[in-house]
């Protein structure tokens, strides 16, 4: 037998559905793909389906290709005329993405259809075969690390056992090894090892592999992860960075419950949006880690362009400005699941709302991340939330309704009638005269509150908050007759406003409120 003295490269196809109800399948699939091949109807052009594929291309692949099949079905005559104006289509399509430029080849791999006689030659799968191979990028595969498998069949064979098929996506593996179907928590000894009907002793990271285990039902795991002993965990929530994706409509929204695809795994989850201190903002993203010495401010929804601020914008909006919200550079969510997960660290993770309609023209892939931190323990919002430094600005306004002395002010408005002021007491206040005040407690059972001014008004203060006398009009038919005529109310000559602002971490146990020194 003569071999070739040439490299082979051995390509494995994965065929992901084109259903559009099958969107879970694809997006597990995506994740082990070194090159995407978009397959487009050129009778058709571009169907939701198709757009989804894309997106999810432009997040787990790198390289890809268009083929346009069913070149056979277009008149003979205007054939190269329709095949031209779809791949500009196809270039215009793909010109925002990361894909611009990608090669578009025309093909008819089944003339005539399914029925068709074998016959009937495909046209353009020489070509296409000579374009795969220089676009092909060879990958680096490492050996190092743990073993981790995507296992996407499950079958037994009469005799030898449950055959595992997938492909292994980090550390290697050799015959006679234990592996842990971990969702299972159960350890297994690989009996044999076969890449391609051909037996192995060993695989490495980039292989696609079969192994065979004994007495283990294939029902239990269809599709799902294989690794080495102990070195996965299952989690009940995440830490997730996070980027919407701009074909979604409507806003991310906290408390929101999406379908959270992680690997070949699908489960309900719901997350809050958080996002780094406004004077942040700017900061380099960390995509490796999550730093739990930072301080993070709670968001009702992911922040993008064009998002209209929480407080509606008002200054904007007055001066005949569109309200423009800055944007952090990276942001995060807290993601809880309605059932545990097992998933590697730093995994990429997919949230969808797969209950819209599927024949509806709408992108439904809402937002993808990575997985920084995973939360193992079920009792996670006790033992473990409360490291997350998550808070909410809040701001509460009230008014001056007089001056006890050059020292102290009674103010109303900011407190319901009935909030315990007493957990106030302390805190710091802003006068809109320019003084810095402290509540100093309650002022009656009304709400209303006695503020300490330790630098005492300004003169200019006293000036502004002078009372005005007014005499209140006769009482009109049906007021109290206990409600005297001429009686005088003291008011400021004009409204002083008190700027309470303090933050509330969400996670705290102990609900403190906490003012920056």
């Amino acid at each position: 037998m003569a071999y070739s003295t040439k490299p082979q490269l051995q390509v494995t196809l994965v065929d992901c559905p084109g259903h559009a109800s099958l969107i879970r399948t694809i997006i597990g699939g995506a994740q082990i793909i070194d090159l995407m091949m978009l397959v487009i109807d050129v009778t058709k052009g571009m169907q939701t389906q198709s757009a989804e594929c894309l997106v999810i291309g432009q997040i787990a692949c790198q390289k890809l290709l268009v083929v346009l099949n069913k070149i056979d079905l277009l008149a003979e005559g205007k054939r190269q005329a329709a095949i031209d104006k779809m791949t500009k289509k196809m270039q215009k399509t793909l010109e925002k993405t990361k894909f611009r430029g990608a090669p578009i080849i025309p093909v008819a791999a089944k003339p005539g259809g399914p029925d068709a006689p074998e016959t009937e030659a495909p046209q353009g799968i020489s070509e296409l075969i000579e374009l795969l191979k220089s676009q092909i990028p060879i990958p680096m595969r490492d050996p190092s690390g743990p073993f981790l498998m995507s296992v996407d069949h499950c079958f037994s064979i009469k005799g030898q056992g449950t055959v595992m098929t997938g492909t292994i996506l980090s550390g290697s593996i050799n015959l006679g090894d234990s592996v842990e179907i971990p969702a299972l928590k159960v350890v297994k000894k690989v009996k044999s090892m076969q890449m391609f009907h051909l037996p192995v002793t060993s695989a490495m990271q980039g292989d696609r592999l079969g192994i065979c285990v004994t007495q283990f039902d294939p029902k239990l795991l269809e599709r799902g992860l294989v690794c080495a002993p102990e070195s996965l965990h299952t989690i009940h929530a995440a830490l997730v960075s996070l980027e919407k994706i701009p074909y979604f409509r409507g806003p991310l929204q906290t408390k929101a419950k999406f379908h959270i695809t992680v690997g070949h795994e699908t489960v309900m989850g719901r997350l809050m949006f958080f996002s780094p201190a406004p004077d942040h903002f700017n900061q380099e993203p960390t995509l490796d880690s999550f730093d739990f010495s930072r301080e993070y401010l709670f968001q009702e929804q992911f922040l993008c362009k064009g998002l209209e601020p929480a407080d509606g914008g008002e200054a904007n909006q007055q001066a005949g400005q569109a309200p423009e919200t800055p944007c952090p550079r990276q942001q995060w969510a807290l993601m809880e699941f309605e059932k545990p997960i097992t998933c590697p660290r730093l995994c990429l993770v997919i949230g969808s709302r797969l209950d819209a309609d599927i024949h509806a023209n709408t992108c439904r892939l809402a937002f993808h991340g990575i997985l920084l931190h995973g939360l193992e323990d079920k009792n996670y919002p006790e033992s473990f939330l409360p490291r997350l430094q998550v808070y909410k600005l809040k701001h509460k306004h009230g008014l001056v309704e007089r001056v006890i002395d050059d020292y102290s002010v009674i103010g109303r408005s900011l407190f319901k009638k009935e909030t315990n002021i007493q957990l106030f007491v302390g805190l710091k206040v802003h006068l809109s005269t320019g003084e810095l005040g402290v509540i100093d407690g309650a002022f009656g059972q009304s709400g209303k509150f006695k503020v300490h001014i330790p630098g005492g008004l300004s003169p200019e203060s006293k000036k502004t908050l002078m009372p005005v006398l007014k005499k209140r009009g006769r009482a009109g038919r049906g007021e109290a007759a206990n409600e005297e005529e001429g009686v005088e109310r003291a008011e400021p000559s004009q409204p002083v406003t008190i700027r309470l602002t303090f933050k509330r971490y969400v996670f705290d146990p102990h609900k403190r409120m906490v003012q920056s020194s």
